[in-house]
């Protein structure tokens, strides 16, 4: 099971509206992202559009899942901008993995702008049916003057 902290990404935004001085560079907000569950596994996609592929990192520890990425800025002294709305810095998100993730087996590809993390389940934590044995001796069961099989 993957549980969600909404309050860290609050948390993180605050602290970047609080330190960040008048007049310096921006930085980004947030990393939006998508978290699915399909069949054993869990698919987190993140929009990481112009960010350097060589700067995405995703590391695990203690449970906590972390992905990192930079988009560098332009640098471009003689640039007369005319609108600068993209975001340049680090971006950063966690996410605290529960019990029963195979932290082992996490996979992770970048492509196009959009990161993909797979979270695979360990067996244990998969879903699986219970067979449930009859003993050799069944009784019939009395339903309002019927006898019934109890294996109905």
């Amino acid at each position: 099971m993957l549980r969600f902290d909404p309050f860290s990404d609050l948390d993180a935004l605050t602290k970047s509206l609080l330190t960040t001085a008048t007049g310096s560079s921006r930085t980004p907000r947030f990393m939006p992202m998508d978290l699915c569950r399909i069949d054993d596994h869990y698919v987190l996609t993140a929009d990481l559009p112009g960010v350097d592929p060589g700067s995405v990192e995703v590391t695990v520890d203690n449970g906590v899942l972390t992905i990192t990425a930079h988009r560098t800025a332009r640098s471009e002294e003689s640039v007369q901008w005319l609108a600068n709305e993209r975001f340049f810095g680090s971006y950063r998100r966690q996410l605290s993995l529960g019990d029963g993730i195979d932290t082992s087996a996490i996979d992770a590809t970048y492509e196009n702008g959009v990161l993909t993390v797979t979270i695979p389940m360990v067996e244990r934590a998969k879903p699986r049916k219970i067979e449930v044995a009859r003993a050799a001796d069944q009784k019939s069961i009395t339903v309002e003057g019927e006898t019934v099989p109890a294996d109905q």
